[in-house]
C-alpha cells in the first residue's frame, strides 16, 4: 500500500486532516499548534492551507532545510514555522506551552483519537482494494497511531488477518511496552529511523494494539538501509527508513507467509538527499561489506604500494584513508576503510594484513571509535 504517493509523501496527512476538519468554530478562529520534525508538519501545514485555519508548527532548530521547505510549500500563507531547541522533545514542550498560553488547538503526532481515525483510511482502502482475504498486514510503528487504527479497521471487517507492527531496533518502544504489559518510556534510542523512533508510545495507541495485534518485531536499521537500496535499485521507489520497514520484515516471516496474501503499507517517501551516503554506509555494514582497521605503516618509501599490491584482494577497494606521519619511528598509523565484496573475503584479508605486519586493530566492533568514522 503505498502511502508514499500521497500528496504529502506519507499517510500522515490523513489524521491531521480529519482532525483538523473536525475543529469547531471557536477553535478554527484561535488557530492549531503543532510539534514535528517532518511528516506531521507536512500533514498538517497541508491541511492548514486546504481549510484556511492558522496553524504554528514548531520544530527543532537542526531540522533539515529541505523538510522546512517542504512544510512552508504545503502551508502556503496559514502557518508559522518556529524552530526551537535541539530535539522533538524542545519542540514539543513549546508548542504544548503555546497552547496553554494562547488557548490554541494542540495536534498531537499520534495520541488522539481522531488522529487514529484518520490513519485507520488506510485500512479501509485496503479492504477495497484487495479483493481476495488478507492473511498478513504488516504495518511501522512510531507512535503507534496507523498500526491502532489499522487494528481497529481489520478487526471489524478483516478479523482473520494477522496485523504484524514493526519498529526499529533502535527502538523498540511499543514491543517492549506489551511485553511488560505497561508503557515503558526508553532511555536511549537510535534516531536514524526518525518518523519511527520514539522513547514512548501513545497511551490510547497501546491499549489498542496490544489487544490487537499479532506480534510486533524489531528489525535492525542496517537491514531497513539494505531495503532502502533494493527498492530504489529494483522497483525504482524511494522509501524514508520508516517507509522500508514493514518490507524489512518479511524476512523474518519467510516460512509463514509463504503462498500467503501480504499487504505491505508503505508508510512514507520524505527521505532526505543528504542522508544516501550514510544508508548505504549502514547497508554496507549491516551485509559485512564495509570495515575500518587501524594499519601500522612501516615508515618507509613504498610500504603502501605493499599494501595495495600484497594485501588488498582483486576485487576490494579503499574508500577511506587517514594517515599520521610520525618521525623516529618504526611505523605509522592509518585509519583506512575496506569494502570487500563478499563477507567471506575479510578473514583472509586479516591474515594477509597479520602475516605481513601491517595488522593495527579492528574498529567494527568498538563502538566507541567506530562512530566517528560512520
Amino acid at each position: 500500500k503505498r502511502e508514499d504517493l500521497q500528496q504529502v509523501r506519507s499517510y500522515k496527512i490523513r489524521g491531521a486532516y480529519n482532525e483538523i476538519s473536525s475543529l469547531n468554530r471557536e477553535q478554527r478562529k484561535k488557530g492549531i499548534v503543532c510539534a514535528s520534525a517532518g511528516n506531521h508538519a507536512q500533514g498538517v501545514a497541508f491541511a492548514c492551507a486546504k481549510l484556511k485555519i492558522k496553524g504554528i508548527i514548531f520544530m527543532p532548530t537542526p531540522t533539515p532545510k529541505q523538510k522546512l521547505e517542504q512544510v512552508k510549500m504545503f502551508g502556503e500563507d496559514q502557518i508559522e514555522i518556529k524552530l526551537i531547541g535541539d530535539s522533538f522533545d524542545d519542540a514539543y514542550e513549546a508548542a504544548k506551552k503555546e497552547c496553554e498560553i494562547k488557548g490554541r488547538t494542540f495536534i498531537h503526532p499520534f495520541n488522539s483519537k481522531k488522529i487514529i481515525e484518520g490513519q485507520a483510511t488506510v485500512g479501509l482502502e485496503v479492504i477495497e482494494q484487495v479483493k481476495e482475504p488478507i492473511d498478513y498486514l504488516f504495518v511501522a510503528i512510531g507512535g503507534g497511531g496507523l498500526a491502532a487504527g489499522l487494528s481497529s479497521v481489520f478487526q471489524v471487517l478483516s478479523p482473520r488477518t494477522k496485523i504484524i507492527g514493526v519498529e526499529p531496533g533502535g527502538a523498540p518502544a511499543m514491543q517492549k511496552s506489551i511485553e511488560e504489559n505497561r508503557i515503558v518510556t526508553l532511555e536511549h534510542i537510535d534516531k536514524f529511523i526518525d518518523g519511527a523512533a520514539v522513547k514512548r508510545v501513545g497511551d490510547l495507541n497501546f491499549n489498542i494494539c496490544k489487544e490487537l495485534l499479532h506480534e510486533v518485531i524489531a528489525v535492525p536499521e542496517g537491514k531497513v538501509c539494505q531495503t532502502i537500496l533494493e527498492l530504489y535499485n529494483r522497483d525504482a521507489i524511494v522509501v524514508q527508513p520508516a517507509g522500508a520497514l514493514t518490507i524489512t520484515a518479511l524476512d523474518s516471516y519467510a516460512e509463514e507467509i509463504k503462498d500467503k496474501n501480504v499487504v505491505c503499507i508503505v508508510s512514507g517517501s520524505n527521505n532526505d538527499i543528504t542522508r544516501t551516503a550514510e544508508i548505504k554506509e549502514r547497508a554496507l555494514l549491516y551485509g559485512g561489506l564495509k570495515h575500518y582497521f587501524i594499519i601500522r605503516f612501516p615508515q618507509r618509501a613504498g610500504a603502501l604500494r605493499d599494501f595495495l599490491d600484497n594485501i588488498l584482494g582483486p576485487t576490494d577497494d579503499i574508500t577511506h584513508f587517514q594517515y599520521s606521519k610520525r618521525t623516529s619511528r618504526e611505523s605509522g598509523p592509518a585509519v583506512v576503510g575496506i569494502e570487500i565484496e563478499k563477507p567471506e573475503h575479510l578473514q583472509p584479508l586479516i591474515d594477509r594484513m597479520k602475516e605481513a605486519k601491517f595488522f593495527g586493530e579492528y574498529l567494527n566492533d568498538k563502538p566507541d571509535l567506530f562512530e566517528f568514522l560512520t
